[in-house]
């Protein structure tokens, strides 16, 4: 069994969903009940035994670096990969790799995405050279969804019955027939390796929330106030 120990957090976004509040803030600064949302998922990747934390940087991407440092108070190695131009998320990623270690997979995590996610059941699902998804219902933003599942987790295109959560585990390989510094997003190898039956998925039944939007950025302050976390 393989356990990731890696992982790359894609907060290059400009926020723009958020308006006002990101102008002069990056969105991964955002707080959530008194902590910045990037520092929540980093603490739930180090106690998921994930220490070497690849961070992709542009809007204000400065202000986050000063924020985390390199990692000392998490307990964690922070790198940052910045981006003079966004690479979008899979250029992100791909890019990202560069300063990370070498290992057999990785872990991939908006940092506008909360949610109480077991990563060891995506790294036990992952294929060989494939991915794992981490979906759950369609929000409202999202009513006719992404994905659906068939036979042994796997991830389709047909009927789609769920939503991307922004939480997935890759083989490393997937990126490396992209070049450094390419822009292209996730969905592209993610349909690649459906067609070839390496991606497979798990449905999430937890928490999770997308603080990208106003409406939801409130909904997770509340919810995470009110459960003392």
């Amino acid at each position: 069994m393989n356990q990731v120990t890696q992982a790359v957090i894609l907060a290059a976004g400009l926020g723009t969903r958020l308006k006002h509040l990101t102008q002069h803030t990056p969105k991964a600064l955002m707080p959530v009940a008194g902590e910045a949302a990037i520092g929540r998922v980093i603490r739930n990747l180090v106690a998921a035994g994930i220490q070497d934390i690849a961070i992709n940087l542009h809007h204000y991407g400065q202000q986050i670096e000063q924020a985390l440092g390199y990692g000392s108070k998490f307990n964690a190695n922070l790198h940052y990969s910045y981006e003079d131009s966004l690479l979008n998320s899979g250029g992100g990623v791909r890019t990202a790799l560069d300063v990370l270690p070498d290992a057999e997979r990785v872990l991939v995590h908006n940092a506008d995405i909360m949610m109480d996610i077991d990563f060891q059941i995506l790294d036990n699902i992952c294929p060989h050279h494939g991915c794992a998804l981490a979906l759950v219902a369609n929000p409202q933003h999202n009513p006719l969804g992404d994905f659906s599942l068939d036979n042994e987790n796997l991830v389709s295109l047909h009927q789609p019955s769920h939503t991307f959560s922004g939480v997935s585990v890759w083989d490393k390989q997937v990126f490396m027939a992209y070049p450094s510094h390419q822009n292209f997003t996730l969905i592209e190898p993610i349909h690649k390796l459906i067609a070839k039956k390496q991606c497979l998925g798990t449905v999430h039944h937890g928490y999770w929330f997308d603080i990208g939007r106003p409406r939801d950025l409130i909904r997770a302050h509340r919810f995470y106030k009110h459960e003392g976390l």
